[in-house]
Protein backbone atom coordinates (compact mmCIF):
# COMPACT_ATOMS: atom_id res chain seq x y z
CA UNK A 1 0.00 0.00 0.00
CA UNK A 2 1.51 3.93 -0.87
CA UNK A 3 2.68 4.83 2.06
CA UNK A 4 3.28 1.86 3.92
CA UNK A 5 7.44 1.64 5.56
CA UNK A 6 8.01 -2.52 5.29
CA UNK A 7 9.34 -3.85 8.21
CA UNK A 8 11.60 -6.76 7.64
CA UNK A 9 13.63 -8.77 9.69
CA UNK A 10 17.52 -7.89 9.13
CA UNK A 11 20.87 -9.68 10.12
CA UNK A 12 23.70 -8.49 12.13
CA UNK A 13 26.47 -10.17 10.33
CA UNK A 14 27.93 -8.15 7.55
CA UNK A 15 28.40 -9.56 4.28
CA UNK A 16 30.50 -12.30 3.34
CA UNK A 17 33.57 -11.10 1.44
CA UNK A 18 34.17 -14.69 0.07
CA UNK A 19 30.41 -15.02 -1.03
CA UNK A 20 29.27 -14.89 -4.78
CA UNK A 21 27.62 -11.59 -4.89
CA UNK A 22 26.59 -11.72 -8.46
CA UNK A 23 28.18 -9.42 -10.08
CA UNK A 24 27.20 -8.76 -13.93
CA UNK A 25 27.99 -5.46 -15.06
CA UNK A 26 25.76 -4.22 -18.36
CA UNK A 27 26.91 -2.65 -21.73
CA UNK A 28 26.74 1.06 -21.81
CA UNK A 29 23.90 0.91 -25.10
CA UNK A 30 22.02 -1.85 -22.97
CA UNK A 31 21.63 0.45 -20.38
CA UNK A 32 20.54 3.29 -22.84
CA UNK A 33 18.05 0.79 -23.77
CA UNK A 34 16.84 -0.32 -20.50
CA UNK A 35 15.99 3.63 -19.64
CA UNK A 36 14.53 4.47 -22.96
CA UNK A 37 12.06 1.61 -22.62
CA UNK A 38 11.06 2.54 -18.64
CA UNK A 39 10.32 6.15 -20.12
CA UNK A 40 13.44 7.48 -18.34
CA UNK A 41 14.73 10.22 -20.91
CA UNK A 42 16.08 13.71 -20.31
CA UNK A 43 13.49 15.05 -22.62
CA UNK A 44 11.25 14.35 -19.42
CA UNK A 45 11.09 16.55 -16.59
CA UNK A 46 13.57 13.93 -14.56
CA UNK A 47 13.67 16.35 -12.01
CA UNK A 48 10.58 15.39 -10.40
CA UNK A 49 10.86 11.95 -10.56
CA UNK A 50 12.40 9.06 -7.66
CA UNK A 51 14.83 6.65 -9.49
CA UNK A 52 16.14 3.35 -7.72
CA UNK A 53 19.30 1.79 -8.72
CA UNK A 54 19.23 -1.03 -6.19
CA UNK A 55 22.47 -2.87 -6.61
CA UNK A 56 24.42 -0.33 -8.52
CA UNK A 57 27.77 -2.46 -8.26
CA UNK A 58 30.44 0.67 -9.48
CA UNK A 59 27.96 2.47 -11.41
CA UNK A 60 26.99 1.42 -14.95
CA UNK A 61 23.27 2.07 -14.45
CA UNK A 62 23.86 5.01 -12.34
CA UNK A 63 26.33 6.74 -14.60
CA UNK A 64 23.18 7.08 -17.14
CA UNK A 65 20.99 8.34 -14.71
CA UNK A 66 23.11 10.91 -13.53
CA UNK A 67 23.72 12.28 -17.10
CA UNK A 68 20.14 12.07 -18.26
CA UNK A 69 18.94 14.00 -14.78
CA UNK A 70 22.10 16.67 -15.62
CA UNK A 71 20.77 16.87 -19.54
CA UNK A 72 16.99 17.50 -18.06
CA UNK A 73 17.53 19.42 -15.62
CA UNK A 74 21.06 21.51 -16.46
CA UNK A 75 24.13 21.58 -13.97
CA UNK A 76 22.91 24.94 -12.36
CA UNK A 77 19.67 23.10 -11.33
CA UNK A 78 20.83 19.24 -10.16
CA UNK A 79 21.77 20.29 -6.47
CA UNK A 80 18.10 21.04 -6.10
CA UNK A 81 17.71 17.07 -7.43
CA UNK A 82 18.83 15.82 -3.75
CA UNK A 83 15.67 13.19 -4.11
CA UNK A 84 15.68 12.32 -7.61
CA UNK A 85 17.79 9.35 -7.43
CA UNK A 86 18.73 6.94 -4.28
CA UNK A 87 21.47 4.00 -5.29
CA UNK A 88 22.37 0.92 -3.03
CA UNK A 89 25.26 -1.69 -3.35
CA UNK A 90 25.47 -4.42 -0.55
CA UNK A 91 29.17 -3.72 -0.90
CA UNK A 92 30.85 -0.40 0.52
CA UNK A 93 33.44 -1.16 -2.32
CA UNK A 94 31.29 -0.36 -4.61
CA UNK A 95 29.08 2.08 -3.35
CA UNK A 96 33.10 4.13 -2.98
CA UNK A 97 33.36 3.76 -6.54
CA UNK A 98 29.95 5.04 -7.98
CA UNK A 99 30.28 7.87 -5.42
CA UNK A 100 33.85 8.35 -7.11
CA UNK A 101 32.20 8.17 -10.99
CA UNK A 102 29.04 10.00 -10.17
CA UNK A 103 31.40 12.93 -8.58
CA UNK A 104 33.25 12.88 -11.31
CA UNK A 105 30.35 13.43 -14.24
CA UNK A 106 29.25 16.17 -12.34
CA UNK A 107 32.19 18.25 -12.05
CA UNK A 108 32.92 17.85 -15.22
CA UNK A 109 29.58 19.32 -16.30
CA UNK A 110 30.75 22.16 -14.02
CA UNK A 111 28.86 21.57 -10.74
CA UNK A 112 31.29 22.92 -7.84
CA UNK A 113 33.56 19.92 -6.53
CA UNK A 114 32.21 20.20 -2.90
CA UNK A 115 28.32 20.30 -3.94
CA UNK A 116 29.14 16.81 -6.69
CA UNK A 117 30.50 15.63 -3.97
CA UNK A 118 27.55 16.12 -1.21
CA UNK A 119 25.07 14.91 -3.90
CA UNK A 120 27.12 11.32 -4.75
CA UNK A 121 26.81 10.91 -0.15
CA UNK A 122 23.04 11.97 -0.81
CA UNK A 123 22.55 9.65 -3.72
CA UNK A 124 24.59 6.57 -2.81
CA UNK A 125 24.46 4.23 0.44
CA UNK A 126 25.17 1.01 1.15
CA UNK A 127 23.01 -1.21 1.82
CA UNK A 128 20.60 -4.47 1.30
CA UNK A 129 18.07 -3.48 -0.61
CA UNK A 130 15.93 -6.26 0.71
CA UNK A 131 16.26 -5.84 4.07
CA UNK A 132 17.63 -2.82 5.58
CA UNK A 133 15.81 -0.01 6.29
CA UNK A 134 16.67 2.52 3.42
CA UNK A 135 14.67 5.34 4.39
CA UNK A 136 12.05 4.49 1.00
CA UNK A 137 8.16 4.31 1.52
CA UNK A 138 6.22 1.91 -0.73
CA UNK A 139 4.56 3.44 -3.44
CA UNK A 140 6.56 6.40 -3.89
CA UNK A 141 9.18 5.67 -6.66
CA UNK A 142 8.47 6.37 -10.39
CA UNK A 143 11.09 3.90 -11.83
CA UNK A 144 13.32 1.07 -9.96
CA UNK A 145 16.31 0.15 -12.66
CA UNK A 146 19.04 -2.11 -13.38
CA UNK A 147 20.41 -5.21 -13.28
CA UNK A 148 20.25 -7.05 -9.67
CA UNK A 149 22.28 -9.80 -8.34
CA UNK A 150 22.29 -13.24 -9.82
CA UNK A 151 22.49 -15.99 -6.90
CA UNK A 152 20.99 -18.79 -5.63
CA UNK A 153 19.66 -18.70 -2.40
CA UNK A 154 21.71 -21.60 -0.98
CA UNK A 155 24.57 -19.94 -1.86
CA UNK A 156 24.13 -17.06 0.68
CA UNK A 157 24.63 -18.95 3.67
CA UNK A 158 22.07 -20.68 5.91
CA UNK A 159 21.11 -17.81 8.10
CA UNK A 160 20.71 -14.94 5.35
CA UNK A 161 18.94 -17.29 3.35
CA UNK A 162 16.50 -17.89 5.83
CA UNK A 163 16.00 -14.01 6.53
CA UNK A 164 15.50 -13.03 3.01
CA UNK A 165 12.87 -15.87 2.93
CA UNK A 166 10.86 -14.32 5.52
CA UNK A 167 11.38 -10.94 4.11
CA UNK A 168 10.16 -11.79 0.22
CA UNK A 169 6.90 -13.53 0.33
CA UNK A 170 8.15 -14.71 -3.53
CA UNK A 171 11.45 -16.29 -2.66
CA UNK A 172 10.31 -19.69 -2.87
CA UNK A 173 11.65 -23.35 -3.76
CA UNK A 174 15.23 -23.15 -5.64
CA UNK A 175 14.71 -19.10 -6.01
CA UNK A 176 17.29 -16.67 -7.14
CA UNK A 177 18.30 -13.54 -5.44
CA UNK A 178 16.95 -11.45 -8.02
CA UNK A 179 13.34 -12.54 -7.01
CA UNK A 180 13.52 -10.65 -4.37
CA UNK A 181 14.91 -7.50 -6.60
CA UNK A 182 11.45 -7.76 -8.12
CA UNK A 183 9.14 -8.01 -5.44
CA UNK A 184 10.72 -5.01 -2.99
CA UNK A 185 10.98 -3.04 -6.22
CA UNK A 186 7.26 -3.20 -7.06
CA UNK A 187 6.47 -2.82 -3.48
CA UNK A 188 8.40 0.78 -3.81
CA UNK A 189 6.36 2.27 -7.07
CA UNK A 190 3.93 5.07 -6.67
CA UNK A 191 1.02 4.56 -9.44
CA UNK A 192 2.18 4.35 -12.62
CA UNK A 193 5.43 3.52 -11.09
CA UNK A 194 7.82 0.94 -13.21
CA UNK A 195 10.40 -1.90 -12.53
CA UNK A 196 12.92 -1.79 -15.94
CA UNK A 197 15.42 -4.65 -14.92
CA UNK A 198 17.49 -6.58 -17.31
CA UNK A 199 17.99 -10.39 -15.60
CA UNK A 200 18.24 -14.02 -16.40
CA UNK A 201 14.50 -14.84 -17.72
CA UNK A 202 14.63 -18.58 -15.76
CA UNK A 203 11.65 -16.99 -13.19
CA UNK A 204 9.58 -16.63 -16.50
CA UNK A 205 9.73 -20.10 -16.86
CA UNK A 206 10.31 -22.60 -13.82
CA UNK A 207 8.00 -23.28 -10.97
CA UNK A 208 10.86 -21.02 -8.31
CA UNK A 209 9.11 -18.11 -10.48
CA UNK A 210 5.41 -19.39 -9.74
CA UNK A 211 4.74 -16.83 -6.87
CA UNK A 212 6.58 -13.80 -8.43
CA UNK A 213 4.47 -14.23 -11.57
CA UNK A 214 1.40 -14.39 -9.52
CA UNK A 215 2.55 -11.20 -7.25
CA UNK A 216 2.79 -9.23 -10.59
CA UNK A 217 -0.58 -10.18 -12.35
CA UNK A 218 -2.36 -9.72 -9.22
CA UNK A 219 -1.63 -5.89 -8.99
CA UNK A 220 1.21 -4.57 -11.84
CA UNK A 221 1.15 -5.02 -15.63
CA UNK A 222 3.81 -6.21 -17.95
CA UNK A 223 4.56 -3.39 -20.18
CA UNK A 224 8.04 -4.80 -22.02
CA UNK A 225 9.75 -7.86 -22.61
CA UNK A 226 13.05 -7.91 -24.84
CA UNK A 227 14.46 -11.21 -24.69
CA UNK A 228 18.30 -11.09 -25.26
CA UNK A 229 19.92 -14.80 -24.66
CA UNK A 230 22.32 -14.34 -27.45
CA UNK A 231 23.20 -10.40 -27.59
CA UNK A 232 26.57 -9.62 -26.02
CA UNK A 233 24.73 -7.68 -23.39
CA UNK A 234 27.21 -7.78 -20.62
CA UNK A 235 30.99 -6.60 -19.76
CA UNK A 236 32.00 -10.46 -19.43
CA UNK A 237 30.84 -13.29 -21.05
CA UNK A 238 27.98 -15.10 -18.74
CA UNK A 239 25.41 -17.54 -19.71
CA UNK A 240 23.00 -15.59 -17.75
CA UNK A 241 20.01 -16.03 -21.01
CA UNK A 242 18.55 -12.56 -19.92
CA UNK A 243 15.83 -10.08 -20.81
CA UNK A 244 14.68 -7.10 -20.44
CA UNK A 245 11.50 -6.36 -18.18
CA UNK A 246 9.74 -3.71 -17.97
CA UNK A 247 6.53 -3.82 -15.30
CA UNK A 248 4.58 -1.22 -14.27
CA UNK A 249 1.92 -0.96 -11.18
CA UNK A 250 -1.53 -0.39 -12.90
CA UNK A 251 -3.45 -2.33 -15.28
CA UNK A 252 -2.45 -4.91 -18.02
CA UNK A 253 -2.72 -3.40 -21.27
CA UNK A 254 -0.92 -4.01 -24.74
CA UNK A 255 2.47 -5.50 -24.07
CA UNK A 256 5.33 -4.63 -26.13
CA UNK A 257 7.40 -8.27 -26.70
CA UNK A 258 10.81 -8.48 -28.70
CA UNK A 259 13.12 -11.36 -29.64
CA UNK A 260 16.63 -10.80 -30.89
CA UNK A 261 19.54 -13.07 -32.42
CA UNK A 262 22.46 -12.32 -31.24
CA UNK A 263 23.65 -9.51 -33.70
CA UNK A 264 21.47 -7.41 -31.96
CA UNK A 265 23.27 -4.35 -31.06
CA UNK A 266 23.08 -0.46 -30.31
CA UNK A 267 21.52 0.42 -33.38
CA UNK A 268 18.86 -2.37 -33.25
CA UNK A 269 18.17 -0.85 -30.03
CA UNK A 270 18.37 2.72 -31.44
CA UNK A 271 15.54 1.50 -33.80
CA UNK A 272 13.52 -0.57 -31.64
CA UNK A 273 13.05 2.46 -29.25
CA UNK A 274 11.80 4.22 -31.66
CA UNK A 275 9.30 1.41 -32.87
CA UNK A 276 7.74 1.61 -29.02
CA UNK A 277 7.45 5.04 -29.32
CA UNK A 278 5.50 4.45 -32.66
CA UNK A 279 2.72 1.45 -32.34
CA UNK A 280 6.00 -0.92 -31.33
CA UNK A 281 6.10 -3.41 -34.69
CA UNK A 282 9.34 -3.51 -36.27
CA UNK A 283 12.04 -6.26 -37.42
CA UNK A 284 15.13 -6.88 -38.87
CA UNK A 285 17.43 -9.23 -39.01
CA UNK A 286 18.48 -8.92 -35.86
CA UNK A 287 15.15 -8.40 -34.00
CA UNK A 288 11.05 -8.83 -34.10
CA UNK A 289 8.97 -6.65 -32.14
CA UNK A 290 5.10 -6.40 -31.73
CA UNK A 291 2.31 -5.26 -29.81
CA UNK A 292 0.48 -7.71 -27.80
CA UNK A 293 -3.27 -7.65 -26.79
CA UNK A 294 -2.53 -9.32 -23.12
CA UNK A 295 -0.81 -11.46 -20.94
CA UNK A 296 -1.25 -14.37 -18.83
CA UNK A 297 -2.71 -13.90 -15.67
CA UNK A 298 -1.95 -16.05 -12.10
CA UNK A 299 0.83 -17.88 -11.42
CA UNK A 300 1.14 -19.88 -14.65
CA UNK A 301 4.43 -19.92 -17.13
CA UNK A 302 5.29 -17.06 -19.01
CA UNK A 303 5.58 -17.56 -23.23
CA UNK A 304 8.90 -15.79 -24.77
CA UNK A 305 9.90 -15.86 -28.09
CA UNK A 306 9.22 -13.56 -31.05
CA UNK A 307 5.43 -12.20 -31.27
CA UNK A 308 4.39 -14.29 -33.90
CA UNK A 309 5.32 -17.48 -32.05
CA UNK A 310 3.73 -15.97 -28.69
CA UNK A 311 0.50 -14.57 -30.08
CA UNK A 312 0.21 -17.99 -32.13
CA UNK A 313 0.23 -19.99 -28.70
CA UNK A 314 -1.83 -17.40 -27.14
CA UNK A 315 -4.42 -17.83 -29.66
CA UNK A 316 -4.68 -21.64 -29.65
CA UNK A 317 -4.58 -21.54 -25.55
CA UNK A 318 -7.81 -19.35 -25.91
CA UNK A 319 -9.39 -22.19 -28.09
CA UNK A 320 -8.38 -25.37 -27.22
CA UNK A 321 -7.70 -27.39 -23.95
CA UNK A 322 -5.04 -28.27 -22.37
CA UNK A 323 -3.23 -31.57 -22.83
CA UNK A 324 -3.85 -33.04 -19.33
CA UNK A 325 -7.59 -32.95 -18.83
CA UNK A 326 -9.98 -34.42 -16.98
CA UNK A 327 -12.80 -35.01 -19.13
CA UNK A 328 -10.40 -36.80 -21.30
CA UNK A 329 -8.42 -38.89 -18.27
CA UNK A 330 -4.85 -37.49 -20.08
CA UNK A 331 -2.21 -36.73 -17.76
CA UNK A 332 1.08 -36.14 -17.97
CA UNK A 333 4.12 -37.58 -15.67
CA UNK A 334 7.62 -38.18 -15.34
CA UNK A 335 9.29 -41.61 -14.85
CA UNK A 336 10.78 -42.91 -11.36
CA UNK A 337 13.72 -41.69 -9.56
CA UNK A 338 15.72 -43.84 -7.29
CA UNK A 339 18.62 -41.89 -5.63
CA UNK A 340 21.11 -45.12 -6.91
CA UNK A 341 20.40 -46.44 -9.89
CA UNK A 342 23.49 -48.86 -9.80
CA UNK A 343 21.23 -50.75 -7.31
CA UNK A 344 17.82 -50.40 -8.09
CA UNK A 345 18.38 -50.87 -12.06
CA UNK A 346 19.57 -54.15 -12.91
CA UNK A 347 20.12 -56.32 -16.13
CA UNK A 348 20.51 -59.40 -13.79
CA UNK A 349 16.90 -60.93 -13.36
CA UNK A 350 18.00 -63.58 -10.52
CA UNK A 351 18.89 -61.12 -8.28
CA UNK A 352 15.52 -60.83 -6.51
CA UNK A 353 11.69 -62.71 -6.64
CA UNK A 354 10.49 -61.83 -10.50
CA UNK A 355 7.67 -59.71 -9.09
CA UNK A 356 9.79 -57.55 -7.47
CA UNK A 357 11.59 -56.84 -11.11
CA UNK A 358 9.37 -54.49 -13.67
CA UNK A 359 10.76 -53.64 -17.44
CA UNK A 360 12.32 -50.75 -17.41
CA UNK A 361 11.89 -48.04 -20.66
CA UNK A 362 14.93 -45.70 -20.79
CA UNK A 363 16.30 -42.65 -22.92
CA UNK A 364 18.31 -45.07 -24.79
CA UNK A 365 15.63 -47.57 -25.46
CA UNK A 366 13.76 -44.73 -27.63
CA UNK A 367 16.32 -43.16 -29.05
CA UNK A 368 15.93 -44.98 -32.64
CA UNK A 369 11.82 -43.52 -32.46
CA UNK A 370 10.51 -46.72 -31.41
CA UNK A 371 10.54 -48.62 -28.13
CA UNK A 372 13.80 -50.73 -28.53
CA UNK A 373 14.08 -52.53 -25.03
CA UNK A 374 17.43 -52.97 -23.58
CA UNK A 375 16.36 -55.25 -20.97
CA UNK A 376 17.11 -53.14 -17.89
CA UNK A 377 14.63 -53.96 -14.98
CA UNK A 378 13.68 -51.76 -12.31
CA UNK A 379 13.95 -53.02 -8.72
CA UNK A 380 10.59 -52.16 -7.28
CA UNK A 381 10.37 -51.84 -3.21
CA UNK A 382 6.66 -50.81 -4.23
CA UNK A 383 3.01 -52.98 -4.17
CA UNK A 384 0.19 -51.43 -5.40
CA UNK A 385 -0.99 -50.27 -1.40
CA UNK A 386 2.65 -48.78 -0.90
CA UNK A 387 5.91 -49.68 0.16
CA UNK A 388 6.57 -53.68 0.59
CA UNK A 389 7.63 -55.19 3.80
CA UNK A 390 10.74 -56.91 3.36
CA UNK A 391 9.84 -59.50 5.69
CA UNK A 392 7.73 -60.83 2.95
CA UNK A 393 10.03 -60.68 -0.34
CA UNK A 394 13.36 -62.39 1.27
CA UNK A 395 15.09 -61.96 -1.93
CA UNK A 396 14.70 -58.49 -2.28
CA UNK A 397 16.05 -58.24 1.62
CA UNK A 398 19.10 -59.81 0.96
CA UNK A 399 19.71 -57.99 -2.45
CA UNK A 400 18.85 -54.43 -0.63
CA UNK A 401 21.27 -55.86 2.43
CA UNK A 402 24.06 -56.35 0.41
CA UNK A 403 23.87 -52.39 -1.38
CA UNK A 404 22.92 -50.86 2.63
CA UNK A 405 25.84 -48.29 2.68
CA UNK A 406 24.49 -46.55 -0.87
CA UNK A 407 21.04 -47.20 -0.67
CA UNK A 408 20.80 -45.89 3.28
CA UNK A 409 23.32 -42.86 1.81
CA UNK A 410 20.89 -41.15 -0.05
CA UNK A 411 18.66 -38.26 1.03
CA UNK A 412 15.22 -39.88 1.39
CA UNK A 413 17.16 -42.25 3.25
CA UNK A 414 18.38 -40.53 5.79
CA UNK A 415 14.86 -38.16 5.80
CA UNK A 416 12.93 -41.37 6.61
CA UNK A 417 15.06 -44.13 7.69
CA UNK A 418 12.32 -46.17 8.54
CA UNK A 419 12.00 -46.61 5.14
CA UNK A 420 15.63 -46.79 3.76
CA UNK A 421 14.77 -49.00 1.20
CA UNK A 422 12.14 -46.82 -0.54
CA UNK A 423 13.29 -45.29 -4.52
CA UNK A 424 13.29 -41.64 -4.51
CA UNK A 425 9.89 -41.35 -6.68
CA UNK A 426 6.65 -43.76 -5.51
CA UNK A 427 6.15 -46.49 -8.13
CA UNK A 428 2.62 -47.40 -9.12
CA UNK A 429 2.99 -51.02 -11.02
CA UNK A 430 -0.23 -50.81 -13.27
CA UNK A 431 1.29 -48.10 -15.03
CA UNK A 432 3.34 -50.75 -16.62
CA UNK A 433 0.73 -52.32 -18.58
CA UNK A 434 -0.52 -49.34 -19.40
CA UNK A 435 -0.46 -47.96 -23.19
CA UNK A 436 1.57 -44.21 -22.94
CA UNK A 437 3.52 -42.05 -24.60
CA UNK A 438 7.23 -41.49 -23.69
CA UNK A 439 9.28 -38.34 -24.70
CA UNK A 440 12.35 -37.92 -23.68
CA UNK A 441 13.43 -34.32 -21.81
CA UNK A 442 16.23 -33.10 -24.15
CA UNK A 443 15.32 -33.27 -27.70
CA UNK A 444 15.64 -30.83 -30.73
CA UNK A 445 12.02 -31.51 -31.51
CA UNK A 446 9.47 -33.70 -29.96
CA UNK A 447 9.94 -37.59 -30.47
CA UNK A 448 6.81 -39.12 -28.94
CA UNK A 449 7.50 -42.80 -28.97
CA UNK A 450 4.57 -45.44 -28.04
CA UNK A 451 4.62 -47.92 -25.31
CA UNK A 452 1.80 -50.11 -25.70
CA UNK A 453 2.28 -51.53 -22.33
CA UNK A 454 4.65 -53.25 -20.52
CA UNK A 455 7.43 -50.80 -19.59
CA UNK A 456 7.84 -48.53 -16.89
CA UNK A 457 9.51 -44.94 -17.02
CA UNK A 458 12.52 -43.73 -15.89
CA UNK A 459 13.24 -40.47 -14.67
CA UNK A 460 14.83 -39.31 -17.76
CA UNK A 461 11.42 -40.24 -19.74
CA UNK A 462 8.37 -38.14 -19.60
CA UNK A 463 4.92 -39.92 -20.08
CA UNK A 464 1.40 -39.31 -21.56
CA UNK A 465 -1.47 -41.83 -20.64
CA UNK A 466 -5.40 -40.95 -22.07
CA UNK A 467 -8.28 -42.73 -21.54
CA UNK A 468 -9.97 -40.73 -24.14
CA UNK A 469 -7.60 -40.58 -26.73
CA UNK A 470 -5.97 -42.79 -29.63
CA UNK A 471 -2.64 -42.60 -28.76
CA UNK A 472 -0.91 -42.74 -31.83
CA UNK A 473 -3.82 -40.30 -32.71
CA UNK A 474 -2.33 -38.09 -30.26
CA UNK A 475 1.05 -39.09 -30.59
CA UNK A 476 0.90 -37.64 -34.06
CA UNK A 477 -0.03 -34.17 -32.63
CA UNK A 478 2.60 -34.39 -30.45
CA UNK A 479 5.20 -35.16 -33.49
CA UNK A 480 4.04 -31.81 -35.06
CA UNK A 481 5.80 -29.13 -35.29
CA UNK A 482 2.73 -27.35 -32.76
CA UNK A 483 4.05 -29.15 -30.13
CA UNK A 484 7.60 -27.41 -30.69
CA UNK A 485 5.90 -24.29 -30.98
CA UNK A 486 4.43 -24.45 -27.64
CA UNK A 487 7.30 -25.91 -25.96
CA UNK A 488 9.83 -24.04 -27.53
CA UNK A 489 7.59 -20.59 -25.67
CA UNK A 490 7.34 -21.93 -23.06
CA UNK A 491 10.45 -23.93 -22.13
CA UNK A 492 14.18 -22.97 -20.48
CA UNK A 493 15.95 -22.42 -23.98
CA UNK A 494 18.92 -24.39 -23.66
CA UNK A 495 22.31 -23.61 -26.18
CA UNK A 496 22.43 -25.11 -29.53
CA UNK A 497 18.50 -24.89 -30.18
CA UNK A 498 17.95 -27.79 -27.21
CA UNK A 499 14.29 -27.90 -26.05
CA UNK A 500 13.30 -29.01 -22.14
CA UNK A 501 10.29 -31.42 -22.91
CA UNK A 502 9.45 -31.30 -19.25
CA UNK A 503 6.15 -32.15 -17.76
CA UNK A 504 5.42 -28.82 -16.60
CA UNK A 505 5.83 -27.32 -20.04
CA UNK A 506 4.02 -30.32 -21.95
CA UNK A 507 1.42 -29.34 -19.87
CA UNK A 508 1.35 -25.75 -21.81
CA UNK A 509 0.19 -27.78 -24.35
CA UNK A 510 -2.91 -27.33 -26.11
CA UNK A 511 -5.09 -30.19 -28.09
CA UNK A 512 -8.23 -30.42 -30.13
CA UNK A 513 -11.54 -32.40 -28.35
CA UNK A 514 -10.88 -35.86 -30.09
CA UNK A 515 -14.11 -36.55 -30.67
CA UNK A 516 -13.95 -33.21 -32.80
CA UNK A 517 -11.49 -34.68 -35.58
CA UNK A 518 -12.75 -36.24 -38.46
CA UNK A 519 -12.34 -39.90 -39.23
CA UNK A 520 -10.11 -38.65 -42.36
CA UNK A 521 -7.88 -36.63 -39.78
CA UNK A 522 -7.41 -39.12 -36.93
CA UNK A 523 -5.75 -41.39 -40.08
CA UNK A 524 -3.69 -38.83 -41.55
CA UNK A 525 -2.24 -38.17 -37.42
CA UNK A 526 -1.59 -41.76 -36.93
CA UNK A 527 0.08 -42.64 -40.25
CA UNK A 528 2.09 -40.03 -39.68
CA UNK A 529 2.74 -40.62 -36.05
CA UNK A 530 3.67 -44.21 -37.54
CA UNK A 531 6.22 -43.21 -40.20
CA UNK A 532 7.92 -40.73 -38.19
CA UNK A 533 6.59 -38.04 -40.78
CA UNK A 534 6.65 -35.16 -38.80
CA UNK A 535 5.82 -32.73 -42.17
CA UNK A 536 2.68 -35.20 -42.81
CA UNK A 537 1.73 -34.98 -38.98
CA UNK A 538 2.18 -31.00 -38.96
CA UNK A 539 0.19 -30.65 -42.33
CA UNK A 540 -2.64 -32.65 -40.15
CA UNK A 541 -2.18 -31.03 -36.70
CA UNK A 542 -2.40 -27.54 -38.94
CA UNK A 543 -5.82 -28.94 -39.97
CA UNK A 544 -7.01 -29.96 -36.60
CA UNK A 545 -5.87 -26.87 -34.96
CA UNK A 546 -7.34 -24.61 -37.98
CA UNK A 547 -4.28 -22.76 -38.29
CA UNK A 548 -2.52 -21.51 -41.65
CA UNK A 549 0.58 -23.73 -42.09
CA UNK A 550 2.55 -20.45 -43.16
CA UNK A 551 1.58 -18.79 -40.25
CA UNK A 552 3.33 -21.55 -38.00
CA UNK A 553 5.88 -21.68 -39.98
CA UNK A 554 6.83 -17.88 -39.61
CA UNK A 555 6.24 -18.56 -36.31
CA UNK A 556 8.08 -21.15 -35.91
CA UNK A 557 11.50 -19.16 -37.37
CA UNK A 558 13.95 -17.53 -35.38
CA UNK A 559 15.06 -13.68 -36.12
CA UNK A 560 16.92 -13.04 -39.24
CA UNK A 561 15.90 -16.83 -40.79
CA UNK A 562 14.99 -17.03 -44.12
Amino acid sequence: MPGVQLTVPTLDDAPDPGMDHGEVFTRRWVVDLVLDLAGYRSSEDLAALLVVEPSCGSGAFLEAIVERLLASVGSEEITNCQDSIRAFDLLAANTDRARKAVSTILVDAGVPERDASALAQRWIATGDFLLDDLGLEDGTVDLVVGNPPYVRLESVGAERMATYRGAMSTMRGRSDLYVGFYERGLQLLAQDGRVAFICADRWMHNQYGAQLRAFITSDFAVDTIVSMHDVDAFVDTVSAYPAITVLRRGQQGQVLVTATSGGFDHRDAQHLVAAASNGGIAASDSFSAARLPDWPQGSGLWPSGTPEAVGLVQRLEADFAPLEDRATGTRVGIGVATGVDDVFITSTPGSVEPERLLPLATGGDIASGTLDWSGQYLVNPWGDEGLEDLEDWPGLAAYLDQHAPAVRGRYVARQRPDQWYRTIDRVHPSLTDTPKLLLQDMKAAAEPVLDPGGHYPHHNLYYVVSEAWDLEVLGGLLLSDVTNLFISTYCVKMRGGTYRFQAQYLRQIRVPDPASLTKELRNDLRHAFQARNRGAATRAACSSYDVDPRALAHALRGVGDT
